[in-house]
C-alpha cells in the first residue's frame, strides 16, 4: 500500500481477514473501528488522489469528501467480498467529480490529439531491487518520468492506467468501479496505455532536442 509520498501501492487480491473482522466492527458500532479504517486505508485513498487530481489541495477534498460518504454508507455494505471495490468506486467517483484536473491544464493532452502505435503495453514499474545507486536513480528518474505522463493524460484514460497499472485491480474490477463492461474497460485501457506511450515518446524528443 502506498504512503503519503506517492509511491505506486499494490493492494492485497480481494479481501483480507482483517478487512472482514474490520466491516464486522464498523457494523457492529464499534467507535473505534472506523480510526483503524482510516489507518488501513488512508494512504491509499491520498496517494491515488494526488496521482488523480494533481494537487495536494484537490487530493485532500477527495480524501475527506471520500472518508465522508465511507463513513455514512459503510455500515449498509453486507459483503466484504465487496469492500475493496465498493471503496475504489467511491474515490473514484470523488475524484472525477474533483473541481481541477492536471496543475499545468496547457500540458493536459485531448482525446484526439493522441495518435499513437498500436502495439501499447502496459506500464511496467521499474525494478527497485536494482544493485547499483546508479540503477536506482534512473528507475525514480523512469517512475517520475511515467508519473509526469500519466497527470497529463485525459482524466477517462489517467484514472483507468491508475486502477489497473497502479493500483493493480483487475480488469474486471476496474469495470466494476467505474460502472462499464469489461470490454469496454478492455478497449479503454489499450487506449489509455497508448496514450501514455504516445506521452512517453513525445516527452523523449522533447528531452533529446533540448540536449541537441
Amino acid at each position: 500500500m502506498s504512503g503519503h509520498d506517492g509511491t505506486p501501492s499494490r493492494p492485497n487480491r480481494g479481501p483480507t481477514a482483517e478487512d472482514r473482522r474490520l466491516l464486522e466492527a464498523i457494523r457492529a458500532g464499534d467507535p473505534a473501528a472506523f480510526d483503524r479504517f482510516v489507518e488501513r486505508f488512508g494512504p491509499m485513498i491520498w496517494a491515488f488522489g494526488l496521482r488523480m487530481c494533481g494537487h495536494r489541495e484537490d487530493a485532500e477534498d477527495v480524501f475527506q469528501e471520500a472518508l465522508v460518504k465511507v463513513f455514512t454508507s459503510l455500515r449498509q455494505l453486507e459483503n466484504p467480498a465487496a469492500l475493496r471495490t465498493w471503496l475504489w468506486r467511491v474515490v473514484a467517483n470523488e475524484c472525477r467529480m474533483s473541481r481541477r484536473g492536471p496543475r499545468d491544464p496547457s500540458r493536459q493532452v485531448g482525446l484526439d490529439d493522441l495518435g499513437a502505435r498500436d502495439d501499447g503495453a502496459p506500464y511496467d514499474p521499474p525494478d527497485e531491487t536494482a544493485a547499483s545507486p546508479e540503477r536506482q536513480v534512473l528507475d525514480r528518474e523512469t517512475r517520475a518520468r511515467v508519473e509526469r505522463a500519466v497527470r497529463n493524460l485525459p482524466p477517462d484514460y489517467r484514472i483507468i492506467v491508475l486502477l489497473r497499472d497502479f493500483e493493480g485491480l483487475t480488469t474486471q474490477e476496474v469495470a466494476e468501479v467505474l460502472g462499464i463492461t469489461q470490454t469496454n474497460a478492455k478497449v479503454r485501457l489499450h487506449r489509455a496505455r497508448l496514450a501514455l506511450r504516445r506521452l512517453l515518446e513525445q516527452d523523449d524528443a522533447a528531452r533529446a532536442g533540448g540536449a541537441a
